[in-house]
């Protein structure tokens, strides 16, 4: 069995545990739990995901993190994504979460602010490319078609 994760309801009740990929398969409501990386500058860290992800190959984001295993918190996952995604410690923020209907499985997403004041170390399994952007010049990159779809609403939730 692979990563396991707290199946949902349209209220983010948990209803019992169940294998991510059963999850997305299933089109099954679950968590996935993000961070918006800034610097000491406010510049935004935007990264080219890995291009043998299993999801969203190749593409650009600026949220780092995953699912949210059974059991733990949004907070909990993101503090745990940071560090396994960018190798640093850093306290995280919740900011918002919203049920994103998404383009492969539909999952409820907790958006969370972090400060990055030390330098990352990128999991190359993960992250194959990685730069600090202005809002403006994000804005731009979210524009274009290699882009993760999922992020744009949620840049726009964000940014607002």
């Amino acid at each position: 069995m692979g990563e396991l994760v707290d199946r949902v309801d349209e209220q983010d009740r948990v209803l019992g545990v169940v294998d991510r990929g059963e999850a997305i398969k299933h089109h099954w409501l679950h968590r996935v739990a993000t961070i918006v990386c800034r610097d000491e500058e406010g510049r935004v860290l935007v990264h080219r995901r890995a291009a043998d992800m299993s999801r969203f190959p190749g593409q650009y984001n600026f949220m780092i993190g995953g699912g949210a295993e059974a059991g733990e918190s949004y907070e909990e996952a993101a503090a745990r994504e940071l560090t396994e995604e960018l190798g640093v410690r850093a306290p995280v923020q919740f900011a918002f979460k919203y049920l994103c209907r998404g383009e492969i499985s539909p999952y409820w997403l907790g958006v969370h602010d972090a400060v990055i004041s030390t330098d990352i170390t990128p999991d190359p399994d993960e992250i194959s490319w990685h730069a600090w952007v202005t809002e403006d010049e994000l804005r731009e990159m979210a524009r274009r078609p290699t882009f993760v779809a999922d992020s744009v609403e949620a840049l726009d939730r964000y940014l607002t």
